[in-house]
């Protein structure tokens, strides 16, 4: 089987230490490490919006970084992606920020986009707050925004970088399930792929790979 995601030796952070990991289908996997370990833009090195400058990252078997732009793009609403602070745009409301992929992704009548979006909103516990825009929104909603946005295409891959900063256990703990889309035989409907400083220890029992990098050296998160 085809892994959802692939690193194969990408230079990575300050030390530009060759990292190596082959992500599971069906589970979620965390790779944590300071800021100047360069965990922050395997997303990016994944999505291909950034060029390794040795070695492939894949996604799905396809290295999205030597594909055509245009095939880039549509390639890229197979995975979701949350980047670090969530990536809203301010002078939209929370709802239109919800409704972006719908809009420019996808040939979906206004009609259509309108319930799906409220049901998009009711999802990510944002029924009362669409209108909001980011700056009067608190940490909470906007981060629900930024993930229900990344699930808009019901993807099976999502790639999130520090999606739990400035939100408690609790809401981390909600998110995390709202990522996984429910369970299955194999584990999780989805392949979750999180990069972060950290993450919450309330969550660690509900991550399935836990990986932390220490001076350009990739090692188990105990």
């Amino acid at each position: 089987m085809t892994p959802p995601l692939a690193f194969d030796a990408v230079p990575l952070g300050a030390a530009d230490a060759a990292f190596s990991l082959t992500v599971t289908p069906h589970a979620v996997t965390t790779v944590v490490g300071d800021a100047a370990s360069g965990v922050g833009g395997l997303a990016a090195l994944a999505l291909g919006m950034t060029r390794p400058t040795a070695g492939r990252a894949l996604v799905f078997g396809e290295d999205v970084a030597a594909m055509p732009r245009r095939q880039v793009l549509a390639f890229r609403r197979r995975v979701g992606y949350v980047p670090a602070g969530g990536g809203l745009l301010q002078n939209l409301s929370l709802a239109d920020n919800v409704a972006l992929p719908l809009r420019f992704g996808s040939a979906l009548s206004h009609r259509e986009i309108a319930g799906r979006l409220r049901m998009m909103l009711a999802l990510g516990g944002l029924a009362d707050a669409g209108a909001l825009r980011p700056a009067a929104a608190d940490e909470e909603l906007r981060r629900r925004a930024s993930v229900v946005r990344a699930l808009a295409f019901d993807p099976e891959l999502v790639l999130l970088d520090r999606p739990f900063d400035g939100v408690s256990a609790r809401v981390a703990g909600d998110l995390l399930q709202l990522l996984r889309g429910g369970e299955g035989g194999g584990g999780s409907r989805r392949t979750i792929f999180i990069t972060a400083q950290d993450v919450p220890d309330r969550l660690r029992p509900r991550i399935d790979a836990r990986w932390r990098v220490v001076r350009g050296v990739l090692q188990a998160d105990q």
